[in-house]
């Protein structure tokens, strides 16, 4: 069962894939790390299921292999979707029971580093995606200087991201598809 189920954490994204084979079961929202303690990048497996691990953690836990890093609910649900974790994944209380229902010990833990080619949620996949790549925003990046180190223009990243209301507001983290 462990092979069955896999999952990819989309950090920039702060978005949790769950696979069934290589097809994408579902997706979650997350919160993720802080700047300062950032969530580990990475393959992993779980090691440990625990039920009830303390009210901070929410009602269920799976611990990573990489020591002291897990995926847990959260008792502050206002923050899914921000990086203020020290490192661990947090996820809505009724989205950890059922990734937890469906995960076992053994189950890869994907989570991509920004300099891996990530072009999709799936392991090695590509998402159905308005541009051929995603790009990250850094910080200190402009939407004129992301344009231009990829030989693009300010319009085209524009029509590939309608999201993009005005180009003088982008910021760190942001997901930007590229032609």
């Amino acid at each position: 069962m462990a092979r069955e189920y896999s999952i990819v954490i989309d950090v920039p994204g702060r978005t949790l894939f769950l696979f069934q084979g290589s097809r994408q079961y579902r997706s979650y929202p997350v919160a993720v790390g802080k700047p300062s303690t950032p969530t580990p990048r990475g393959t992993f497996t779980i090691v440990e299921k625990v039920e009830n691990p303390g009210e901070v953690y929410g009602p269920k836990l799976l611990a990573l292999s990489k020591p002291y890093y897990s995926i847990h609910g959260t008792n502050a649900p206002q923050f899914i979707g921000q990086a203020v974790s020290n490192g661990c994944v947090r996820m809505y209380n009724h989205h950890i029971e059922e990734v937890y229902a469906r995960v076992e010990v053994g189950t890869i833990v994907r989570i991509p580093g920004q300099a891996e080619a990530w072009h999709g949620p799936g392991p090695g996949g590509r998402q159905d995606a308005p541009g051929g790549r995603i790009y990250y925003v850094r910080p200190g990046d402009s939407l004129w200087s992301i344009a231009s180190s990829h030989g693009t223009t300010i319009e085209e990243l524009l029509r590939l991201n309608p999201g993009i209301k005005r180009p003088d507001l982008i910021y760190p983290g942001q997901k930007i598809w590229l032609p």
